[in-house]
């Protein structure tokens, strides 16, 4: 679980990162590196909720 959160902070790290890329500096690659950073969040996020709610069950 914990290695999990870890995996979600650096990943919303890299998000923030690449945003403010595209945002402060235009650059457009940024964009689509935060893009792809938007899904692999999603998939952590539906990985820490199935993880979460085994725990729960214990």
């Amino acid at each position: 679980m914990k290695d999990l959160i870890v995996k979600i902070s650096t990943e919303i790290e890299i998000f923030k990162a690449e945003s403010n890329s595209l945002v402060e500096k235009g650059v457009k690659a940024a964009g689509a590196r935060a893009r792809k950073s938007t899904l692999e969040i999603e998939k952590l996020l539906k990985e820490f909720r199935k993880v979460s709610i085994e725990e729960s069950k214990k």
